[in-house]
């Protein structure tokens, strides 16, 4: 029987004043780890740590958040240093498909690819090339072969070129169905990542519901959502495949913001959570979820000389032990983001 943990967070999101507040004295370099210094144990211990980057690390700029001239939707860029940080956090494995990819262009979005290269961070959803785009994420863990595919419903208004479609992986249910087909064979385990739903809503619609559903019948075993910034439930069910396969799947419709500003004034988008998932394969191959533990987390915004700076908080343990940077207002607001997401998750 092996064993292995895998690890999913949401949105890695990274606005103006979190850029600031990672510059270093001189202002020629940045950094970002003190934003998970005290996160990165939980998603260390994990074998595999999954998380989607919704900035793209297009290259060092004077103004790394712009404005789209039409939509007025946020534009994301951000230093290569989080790469790192983020390497050095526990992340293994980012996905890139998300409605921000395309926010530098198509340079942009490869050379973030070639940024999360050069730290050593595995990636899927965007790509560099034709051939790089059918090539399928498996990676071994343990003994287990865990195929990872990702998918995003648009990229805000800015079109991908004619000659690049393969460059980013749309959500169309028939290209989802043929990838999970193709995976199935080279992988044990099949997670798809879906950048879906809408935006601060805390429950999925229907379009949601039943994609997954379909999904789980063409032979997906786990489904994470991200884009909606706020927590959506998740369930653990029994599910009949179109193939006659019985076997457990698992679904959170949406992880919540894992790091960033708040949005819109909504508490709800400072709050996220680290879903912990035990699988086992048995001798005969068979692959189960056997175990889910889920950690709340919340971004903590706390004054240093004048800024503001972030970091990601394990709630439950910061409410037992909470440090000198949290105030009483600040505890007063992780035992409402505990139960609430307590609440909001249960299976």
């Amino acid at each position: 029987m092996k064993t292995i943990h895998i690890a999913a967070v949401g949105d890695i999101l990274m606005w103006r004043r979190q850029i600031a507040s990672a510059k270093r004295e001189g202002g020629k370099s940045y950094s970002f780890d003190s934003m998970f210094r005290e996160v990165a144990p939980y998603l260390r211990r994990a074998d595999l740590t999954i998380g989607n980057l919704e900035t793209t690390l297009s290259g060092r700029e004077a103004v790394y958040q712009k404005r789209h001239k039409k939509t007025g939707w946020p534009m994301f860029n951000c230093p290569d240093e989080l790469a790192g940080a983020l390497k050095r956090s526990g992340f293994n494995l980012l996905t890139t498909a998300n409605n921000h990819c395309m926010d530098r262009g198509i340079h942009g979005l490869k050379r973030t690819l070639n940024a999360l290269d050069g730290h050593g961070l595995r990636h899927t959803g965007t790509y560099r090339s034709r051939a790089d785009s059918t090539k399928l994420l498996v990676v071994n863990v343990k003994g287990v072969r865990v195929g990872v595919l990702a998918y995003t419903y648009g990229t805000n208004n800015i079109p991908v070129p004619k000659d690049h479609t393969w460059a980013v992986n749309r959500i169309w249910a028939g290209k989802i169905q043929n990838d999970i087909t193709r995976m199935r064979k080279h992988a044990d385990l099949v997670i798809v990542v879906l950048h879906f739903g809408q935006e601060f809503h805390r429950f999925p619609n229907d379009k949601q519901k039943s994609l997954v559903k379909r999904l789980f019948s063409d032979g997906a075993d786990i489904v994470l959502g991200v884009h909606p910034h706020v927590l959506q439930p998740m369930s653990l069910r029994t599910v009949r495949e179109r193939n006659g396969r019985v076997a457990k799947k698992f679904v959170i419709y949406s992880l919540g913001n894992f790091i960033s500003d708040q949005m819109l004034g909504n508490i709800h988008s400072d709050s996220g959570v680290i879903v912990n998932l035990t699988v086992t394969k048995d001798d005969k191959g068979v692959v189960r979820v056997r175990a889910i533990r889920t950690v709340p987390t919340w971004v903590h915004k706390f004054p240093v000389q004048g800024s503001t700076r972030f970091r990601v908080l394990p709630v439950g343990p910061f409410l037992k032990r909470p440090d000198q940077k949290l105030t009483a207002g600040d505890t007063k607001i992780m035992r409402r983001v505990l139960a609430t997401t307590s609440r909001h998750l249960r299976i």
